[in-house]
């Protein structure tokens, strides 16, 4: 009955470790939250801190400069805080990839 009790505990976690891997897209726990946690920061306006979060410095800078003039005009200041969620969600979905390919060649040698 040992034997028996190993192989469900074995087939239970083998289970588990499936609906991890799909529930993460196989990438794991934080390369499925980090392109939604550098949005969420990117929602905070006027300091582009979801580019910081992607170590992309000199765009926030870049970009927080350019919203000086853009705040004279408040129509096109929303498209940039728009863009920036948006980008600084694609640069860390850019970057969970890479890095995850990255990790499968090298596991492939």
């Amino acid at each position: 009955n040992k034997g028996g009790f190993k192989s469900k505990l074995k087939n239970s976690l083998g289970t588990i470790r499936l609906i991890w891997y799909e529930l993460t897209a196989g990438v794991g726990a934080w390369g499925s939250l980090k392109p939604l946690l550098a949005a969420l920061l990117a929602l905070i306006p006027f300091l582009f801190i979801g580019q910081h979060f992607n170590r992309e410095h000199q765009k926030a800078f870049d970009w927080m400069m350019l919203q000086v003039p853009l705040l004279l005009t408040l129509v096109l200041f929303p498209i940039l805080w728009i863009w920036s969620i948006f980008d600084a969600y694609r640069i860390a979905m850019i970057d969970v990839t890479m890095n995850e390919n990255e990790k499968r060649v090298l596991e492939a040698l």
